[in-house]
């Protein structure tokens, strides 16, 4: 399964406004990330980070792995990442288990092969979106968080007109946090 794993604000952006590598979370974005603090608990909030942390592969945005400071080539536990990217730059060359794919097709079809009987973790809005209008991506884990950014980088911004019918299966409030998940229905 290919899922994403957001963190949003309640009015749909997942970084404030003016993010940058400087400022990767935005003016105020950072406060999308107070729930993590209980990622060490037994709660809701430790059961999602340990599912997120148990996937065999990440897929990230271009502008999501730049911002991370590229997380110094590991994302977790030394899982291969997959960078959805519109170019690659021959002197470019990614740090760790990453690596550059600029096809959305291609690049899921290299991250379920590398994760095997894993799921597959989605990171950034940008490769979400491209997921999502290709047919690819198979569930949504949404992190919703209660604030109201008023600006910043919309998560469900570029999507087709046509609907993407989702079911939900799991709603867990937490401190700081209601964690969502839904299957995209294909």
């Amino acid at each position: 399964m290919i899922v994403l794993y957001m963190t949003m604000s309640l009015d749909g952006y997942v970084v404030g406004p003016d993010d940058s590598v400087e400022q990767p979370m935005g003016r105020g974005g950072f406060r999308l990330f107070n729930w993590l603090d209980d990622r060490n608990s037994d709660g809701p909030s430790g059961q999602v980070y340990r599912e997120a942390q148990a996937t065999g592969a990440v897929i990230a945005g271009r502008r999501t792995f730049e911002h991370a400071g590229r997380w110094n080539g590991d994302h977790h536990d030394g899982v291969p990442i997959f960078v959805l990217t519109h170019k690659i730059d021959a002197n470019d060359v990614p740090p760790g288990s990453a690596r550059f794919v600029t096809d959305v097709a291609e690049c899921a079809a290299q991250a379920k092969a590398a994760a095997g009987d894993r799921n597959v973790l989605v990171h950034g809005a940008g490769a979400g979106q491209s997921l999502l209008q290709a047919g690819l991506l198979d569930e949504l884990e949404l992190h919703v968080v209660p604030v109201l950014l008023g600006q910043g980088r919309p998560l469900f911004a570029n999507l087709p007109t046509t609907p993407i019918e989702l079911e939900q299966t799991r709603q867990l409030p937490a401190r700081d946090v209601t964690h969502l998940h839904y299957r995209v229905v294909k």
